[in-house]
């Protein structure tokens, strides 16, 4: 089962399987399973508001939705987020994630295996609703020749197709997760780029760091005490490994020597790590169940994407006044121009953050 954090980085890019159901040139079996999938989630929903009246709603369940209720209104009504029934559902899928999603790469490239949709745009990873279709996908890549890897997810979005509901696998968080999540998903139905997955992530994530912040202000709540410092060092370490595994596929080797390599690479990533948890965590490893793990360039991928552009979105929300609308709307224009000028106008409010 993936560690805490490898699924944290996992939701916040599982695909919003209405723009794989609307996907070109896969297998009748794929959407087929894809259609059931969302079908049966669609059909355990239930209003929360129901569930907060039942009396054989445990005092934990209904604590958790009663919270979720609260971030939901504060979403719609201070962040300005849409205001539908998304998150004013809940269903429970008897299972610890909703998708699991397939990861894959060459042997010797950083380079995801692309999936394109209509909606979504293409994205490195396609996902299942049962694990037993996503191992045996993984399975059939490997015969290949490529590297893959399985992550869990917790929660999608349809952005704004269907009400997507809180599900049973987000309460496995903490609270404060919880309410990240709903202002996280409730983002990407605001605006959503098809086919730019670092532009959709990091300004999610914005949203949602953003929107803790002044909810925890609107109680008169301290924040919990940030991990990010750690967080942020272990994405370092592992970008920093991916690099190295950049530079190494660059070069013109024999296989045998490039697989020893590799691995040698993979070792080193241990090492650091380990070095870094007993200096400077107390040798305190969050991460070690993943460290620990095989690794191969599939399971690097999710690394750098999800908070990119955070500081760009950071410094755009302080240039608009720090009014929503009008970020959003800034946002928006943004998502409109060529790629390489988008990017361009994302690194210079990198720079004035």
């Amino acid at each position: 089962m993936p560690d805490t954090f490898t699924i944290d980085i996992l939701r916040r890019l599982a695909v919003p399987l209405l723009a794989l159901l609307l996907g070109g040139c896969s297998t009748l079996d794929y959407y087929a399973h894809l259609g059931q999938g969302q079908w049966q989630l669609l059909q355990a929903r239930e209003p929360v508001e129901r569930l907060l009246q039942d009396p054989q709603t445990t005092p934990e369940l209904a604590r958790r939705l009663a919270l979720s209720q609260q971030a939901r209104d504060f979403a719609s009504a201070s962040l300005r987020l849409p205001d539908n029934r998304s998150y004013r559902l809940y269903a429970d899928l008897k299972r610890p994630f909703v998708v699991w999603n397939v990861f894959a790469t060459p042997e010797f490239s950083l380079d995801p295996e692309l999936h394109c949709f209509p909606i979504a745009g293409c994205v490195a990873y396609r996902g299942y609703y049962q694990q037993g279709r996503a191992r045996g996908a993984a399975a059939l890549l490997r015969q290949q020749g490529l590297d893959t890897y399985i992550g869990g997810v917790e929660a999608y979005s349809t952005l704004g197709w269907f009400d997507d509901p809180l599900l049973n696998s987000m309460l496995r968080w903490d609270d404060e997760r919880l309410v990240a999540v709903i202002f996280h998903e409730l983002a990407h139905q605001q605006f959503y780029l098809p086919g730019d997955t670092a532009f959709n992530e990091s300004f999610a994530t914005f949203v949602e760091r953003e929107g803790l912040r002044q909810w925890h202000a609107s109680r008169g709540e301290t924040p919990p005490a940030s991990d990010d410092h750690q967080r942020q060092q272990f994405v370092e370490l592992v970008l920093a490994s991916r690099e190295r595994l950049r530079l190494l596929y660059a070069r013109d080797l024999p296989a045998a020597a490039m697989r020893s390599a590799k691995q040698a690479e993979f070792a080193r990533l241990r090492h650091d790590y380990h070095r870094l948890r007993q200096r400077e965590w107390g040798g305190q490893g969050r991460y070690d169940a993943w460290i620990d793990a095989p690794l191969n360039n599939a399971k690097l991928l999710p690394f750098g994407l999800y908070d990119q552009w955070v500081p760009a979105f950071a410094a755009l929300f302080a240039r608009e006044g720090r009014d929503w609308p009008a970020f959003y709307a800034a946002v928006a224009a943004l998502g409109q121009l060529p790629a390489e000028q988008r990017h361009a106008q994302l690194t210079t409010l990198q720079g004035d953050d």
